[in-house]
C-alpha cells in the first residue's frame, strides 16, 4: 500500500516574529530546526520513492534534514514553484498582530485563512509586482501539479514524501479530504508535523493520520 505524507516545514524566522511570509525566503528559525529533526524520527521507519518540495529554502531544508535522519540523502527529488506558499501580497513582511490591529481582526482571518478572498496587492518592496493570492488562487497552481505529477506516483505504487507550506498544503488536503469553502477556514496544518496518508492499489485513502 503506496503512503503519501505531506510535511509542512518547520517553523521559519518570520514564523517565529509572526510575520506574512509568502514567497519571501527565509530560512528556518533552530525551533523549525528543530522540528525537522523530530519529523525525521517520526519517519524512520519509512521508505520513500520519491520527494516533492518547493523551490523555497524552509521547504527544501526541512526535507533535507528529514532523508538525512531517515538515510534516503540523494532521493530523486523535484522542486517546483505550483508548491509555493500562497503569495501574502503587501501584507509579505508585516507583523500579523500589527496587521490585526489595523485592518481588524475579522479582515486579517478572512485575508489568512478563507478561500477566495485575495491579500491587499499594493505595490510594496516585498512586493513589487503588486500581486497576491488567495487560497482558490494557490489551489489553482497547486492541485493541477498534485494530480498530474504526484497522484500518478501513488497509484504506481510509489511512496511519496510532499515538503511543502501552510497553504499549498491546505489546498491539497482540502481536495483530499473533501473539504467545503467554509470548513477550510478552520483548517491549520502545524509545522514539521508529517500528516500520513495511506492508499490501496486503486488509489482510494484507507488512512490518514498526524505522526
Amino acid at each position: 500500500m503506496p503512503n503519501l505524507v505531506l510535511l509542512r516545514h518547520g517553523e521559519s524566522q518570520w514564523n517565529l516574529e509572526n510575520r506574512f511570509t509568502g514567497w519571501v525566503d527565509v530560512p528556518l528559525s533552530p525551533k523549525g530546526v528543530k522540528e525537522a529533526h523530530e519529523a525525521g524520527e517520526k519517519l524512520k521507519s519509512y521508505k520513500f520513492d520519491k520527494a516533492y518540495t518547493s523551490v523555497l529554502k524552509r521547504a527544501n531544508d526541512t526535507l533535507g534534514i528529514v532523508l538525512k535522519i531517515i538515510g534516503q540523502v540523494g532521493l530523486p527529488t523535484e522542486y517546483d514553484k505550483a508548491l509555493n506558499e500562497r503569495h501574502y501580497g503587501a501584507l509579505q513582511g508585516l507583523n500579523k498582530a500589527e496587521t490585526a490591529k489595523k485592518y481588524g481582526d475579522e479582515q486579517v482571518k478572512l485575508w489568512r485563512r478563507s478561500y477566495d478572498i485575495p491579500p491587499p496587492k499594493d505595490v510594496t518592496e516585498l512586493n513589487p509586482d503588486g500581486y497576491s493570492e488567495s487560497l482558490k488562487d494557490t489551489a489553482a497552481r497547486t492541485l493541477p501539479y498534485f494530480d498530474s505529477k504526484i497522484l500518478p506516483d501513488i497509484r504506481g505504487g510509489k511512496n511519496v514524501i510532499v515538503a511543502a507550506h501552510g497553504n499549498s498544503l491546505r489546498s491539497i488536503v482540502m481536495q483530499l479530504d473533501t473539504l467545503t469553502r467554509e470548513q477550510v477556514i478552520e483548517l491549520n496544518i502545524p509545522t514539521g508535523v508529517p500528516l500520513l496518508y495511506v492508499y490501496d492499489a486503486k488509489g482510494t485513502i484507507l488512512e490518514k493520520k498526524y505522526l
